[in-house]
């Protein structure tokens, strides 16, 4: 029998310990007329029957839409998802933070999230932001805070930051052709025990992401193992490193069969044959590389 990856956050001091999947769900680009709203409600509720719990979602995303659509998809079931925001960095300040909180609650029909992110690093002083965030965490409207486009440079200043060492993640734009994280980022992390959340596993942004899904090597080993290419490469993102799973990777699909592929691979583990292959074709990054972001 499988046993589904799954990727644990520490206890707070407020909340317990939890396990996610390594799988969850994306929604950049929903709510803005590219899908039918539908067929983006369907496919969230699809992945949550998959075992897909985890839904991120931002502010930013169709300035509100896909949290609206979120929210139409969780309606009646707020209790199945682990659910993800991000607010704006030039909305993090320590009241406009909690308008822009209650705004994304607003949307989403829910009154709390699971986890906040700061969308990236911006003007408003870290401590400002982290004030913010544990009022909305006293007020019961968010569990637990995060960031998202932080380097290392950047962890490293949140950490010595009060309250900073409280973050529970760090959303970084992460898969086979884009692997600068690997050198310093991930391993500090790993050595602070907190995740990475991979957005754009697929490769749909950052470097090399035109080359990737008909790269030969790609194409011919995901043809060996029975799988598409995409599916390789989010089975590759959440692989385990020295026996340690520590990625969450956020695909979005809106197409069933795409949702169905994407949950497909909480059951599947590349061999290492697989994964040495891989290395060969696209190497881990050998010196500290600028963070890729889109």
């Amino acid at each position: 029998m499988t046993t589904v990856p799954r990727i644990s956050l520490d206890a707070t001091s407020h909340e317990p310990a939890i396990e996610l999947p390594a799988i969850g769900q994306g929604t950049w680009f929903m709510g803005e007329g590219l899908a039918p709203r539908a067929d983006e409600v369907r496919a969230l509720q699809q992945g949550l029957d998959l075992g897909q719990t985890l839904i991120d979602t931002a502010e930013m995303y169709g300035d509100g839409g896909a949290e609206e659509v979120v929210g139409e998809a969780l309606h009646g079931r707020r209790d199945d998802a682990f659910l993800v925001s991000k607010v704006y960095p030039w909305n993090a300040g320590r009241d406009s933070a909690i308008a822009a909180c209650e705004r994304s609650l607003q949307r989403l029909g829910t009154d709390y999230l699971d986890l906040y992110l700061l969308h990236w690093p911006g003007g408003i002083p870290l401590d400002e932001t982290l004030d913010a965030f544990e009022r909305l965490r006293e007020a019961g409207k968010i569990r637990r805070f995060g960031v998202s486009n932080f380097d290392i440079d950047d962890m490293q200043a949140l950490s010595a930051t009060p309250g900073g060492s409280d973050c529970a993640i760090n959303q970084v734009l992460y898969h086979l052709g884009s692997r600068g994280i690997e050198h310093s980022l991930r391993p500090w992390q790993r050595d602070h025990g907190m995740p990475l959340m991979a957005y754009c596993p697929l490769a749909q942004a950052g470097r090399l992401r035109r080359r990737l899904l008909d790269h030969p090597e790609v194409t011919a080993l995901a043809a060996e193992r029975g799988l598409t290419s995409a599916q390789l490469l989010l089975a590759w993102a959440i692989r385990p490193l020295d026996g340690k799973r520590d990625v969450i990777a956020i695909p979005k699909a809106v197409q069933p069969q795409h949702v169905r592929d994407n949950a497909a691979m909480l059951e599947t583990t590349l061999d290492d044959e697989a994964l040495d292959r891989l290395d060969a074709a696209f190497p881990a990054a050998r010196r500290k590389e600028p963070l890729d972001i889109v």
